[in-house]
């Protein structure tokens, strides 16, 4: 087929459109979001996506009430059973999807699923209910994934330092801390940015280190 009108080509061309999307496709990484129930998981996912995102949402019930832990999000009505899916650009060439794990304690037997492959994750943390994120701190730690805590400001919380928080999680050094307002794009797009400067990092010297002197 011949060269269309925008430059592309059809079948059996390979004109610049062809051309551009491979190069989009060139690197996908896979990012997790992770944290404590009604932290904003769903919600950053959604914020940043550049497609709709998948959502495992359902309502809360009454039974799920006698497991779950809704003291400090009372407003919640719905909570993510199985993952929030999304994909965000951040430059050519380099994409990342987004797989957002659900916070209670009866469905982190997800997570070893979810966690094969990652680069990294977004521990996402809210200081009224800091030892939420714990487990996910622990989880990443124990299984050498590298990670970053973005603190999800909410109004009327009271602020803390990024170094007060990484004491008071005792995370390892050099893990970084980050603000963040789940609700915003460009917030959310720079934590992940972060993750993955700092993923990068850990990886690299990590194969540094496995190929030695």
């Amino acid at each position: 087929m011949g060269l269309h009108d925008d430059g592309t080509t059809g079948p059996g061309g390979s004109g610049a459109g062809a051309a551009a999307e491979e190069e989009l496709a060139a690197l996908a990484l896979k990012i997790l979001v992770a944290g404590g129930f009604g932290v904003g998981k769903t919600t950053l996912v959604g914020a940043v996506s550049e497609i709709r995102p998948l959502r495992t949402e359902e309502l809360l019930s009454e039974a799920g009430e006698l497991v779950d832990d809704t003291g400090g999000v009372d407003q919640k009505t719905t909570t993510t059973v199985a993952m929030d899916f999304g994909r965000i650009t951040i430059r050519a060439g380099l994409s990342l999807y987004l797989f957002g794990t659900p916070g209670q304690d009866r469905f982190w037997f997800l997570w070893d699923e979810l966690s094969q492959g990652a680069l990294g994750a977004v521990v996402l943390a809210d200081t009224r209910r800091l030892e939420d994120c714990f487990p996910a701190v622990d989880y990443f730690e124990h299984r050498r994934i590298p990670f970053v805590v973005a603190v999800n400001c909410f109004s009327g919380a009271r602020s803390y330092a990024s170094d007060e928080v990484a004491r008071a999680l005792d995370l390892e050094q050099g893990t970084p801390v980050v603000l963040c307002d789940a609700r915003d794009k460009d917030s959310g797009k720079e934590v992940l940015i972060r993750l993955v400067e700092y993923a990068g990092r850990v990886h690299t010297a990590r194969l540094l280190d496995a190929v030695g002197p």
